[in-house]
């Protein structure tokens, strides 16, 4: 018996094969070829961005003693951005991102170097609105990344989720570095030093984006007679301008936020806080944008937008219940938390853009976004600004950003009903 258990072969040990390591969804866009060198090349070019109206104030203001001239110098610039940037976007789609963001980005930038040597030399101030309305052929560099996330992955609708959520914290940090950088190098090198570094940077980050042309999405031409690939344009798409004002809201809170918090923290003793208090806002958005993206796409993005809307109206009483109170340590809290709700907003809002918008006008119709962001900026600056001055409570700025936040959840809460009421 004991010699027949010892003949008996012995089974080899199943040995079980480790489950991979599952990767991250970030980690899986930049294994595409190319995407790593876009990405990086795009950051560089989006971070002028965050510099350019910082640095013409405080270059203008410096230069004239006149931050009424540097105001309206920059808004004339922002209203020339908003009727140049769709025509630029539409020329883009239309003949390709090389051809056209090279050219528009070198108006750009000799309309920064205008702007500095106008300034350096005392010329007059007319001088000074006609430059800095040239820098509004600006690319949209953003929505060019977003088109070409779209492209990579027009069959991948997780990925594109993923990939507005990084597109998303890219557009925060670039917004939260460059007003920094750019004060740095106004206040410590020279007054004109942002506006050149900034127009270098532009300069620079765009030739090195338009070189990756691998990832670059194909150009649709306009057939003679006929729309751009016979496509509506994206103002007349149905379920779109309903979103872009919602847009234009959402930048009203974002312009308004600012200004109240400077606003708020100059009358309270505290204005070189007011850098680190936004930073926090920023960082808020930042970290949940990211995490946004680490969650599947909704099944009805349209009821995830109505949400992230509602969050980030009902999160935005927060700073004005904080300030009521005049404890620094409050705001800051409640700035993090009312950051948290608008990536999220921004990230699904820009996904239900990509989807409404015909294929052929991809950036045009995520300028027309940006554009409504930018408008939606300006006037809430202004309008916390009026606020500021006019109202006797240094707390009153912060009920535009919470106004401007329940008009965003009005206008869409009003258009995702339109459908029921229809049917």
């Amino acid at each position: 018996m004991i010699l027949f258990l010892a003949a008996r072969p012995v089974a080899p040990r199943t040995v079980r094969p480790r489950p991979a390591r599952r990767r991250s969804p970030y980690a899986r866009l930049f294994t595409v070829p190319g995407t790593r060198a876009f990405t990086a090349a795009g950051l560089l070019a989006r971070l002028p961005m965050g510099m350019l109206s910082v640095s013409a104030v405080l270059m203008i203001a410096g230069s004239r003693g006149s931050y009424a001239l540097a105001g309206a110098v920059t808004a004339t610039g922002l209203a020339a951005t908003a009727l140049v940037g769709p025509w630029t976007a539409r020329l883009v789609d239309r003949h390709g991102q090389a051809r056209i963001a090279v050219p528009a980005t070198a108006v750009a930038a000799l309309g920064s170097l205008s702007l500095l040597l106008c300034v350096r030399a005392g010329a007059p101030d007319w001088t000074l609105f006609a430059s800095y309305a040239a820098t509004a052929t600006t690319p949209n560099t953003g929505g060019m990344s977003r088109a070409r996330w779209a492209h990579l992955f027009r069959d991948d609708p997780a990925a594109r989720h993923t990939a507005n959520s990084f597109e998303q914290a890219a557009d925060e940090l670039c917004f939260l570095l460059g007003p920094v950088l750019a004060t740095l190098l106004c206040t410590t090198v020279a007054p004109e030093a942002g506006t050149a570094v900034a127009a270098a940077l532009l300069l620079t980050g765009v030739l090195l984006f338009a070189a990756q042309r691998r990832t670059e999405p194909p150009a649709v031409p306009r057939p003679p007679g006929r729309t751009l690939g016979g496509t509506p344009t994206p103002l007349r798409t149905r379920g779109l301008p309903p979103l872009l004002l919602t847009f234009l809201a959402t930048g009203a809170v974002f312009g308004s936020l600012e200004v109240a918090t400077i606003a708020y923290a100059d009358a309270h003793g505290f204005r070189p806080a007011a850098g680190a208090l936004l930073a926090l806002q920023a960082a808020g958005s930042g970290a949940t944008g990211l995490l946004l993206g680490l969650l599947p796409p909704a099944a009805r993005p349209a009821r995830r937008f109505l949400g992230c809307v509602a969050a980030m109206a009902a999160l935005l009483t927060l700073p004005l219940l904080a300030a009521s109170t005049g404890a620094p340590a409050l705001l800051a809290a409640a700035l993090l938390t009312a950051g948290t709700a608008t990536a999220p907003t921004m990230v699904t809002g820009m996904g239900l853009v990509q989807s409404r918008t015909p294929a052929g006008r991809l950036n045009e119709g995520m300028t027309l976004a940006v554009t409504a962001l930018l408008t939606g900026i300006a006037t809430g600056s202004a309008a916390a600004g009026w606020a500021a001055d006019h109202l006797p409570s240094p707390t009153a700025g912060y009920a535009v950003p919470t106004a401007a936040a329940a008009l965003a959840l009005a206008i869409t809460a009003t258009a995702a009903g339109a459908p029921a009421r229809r049917s």
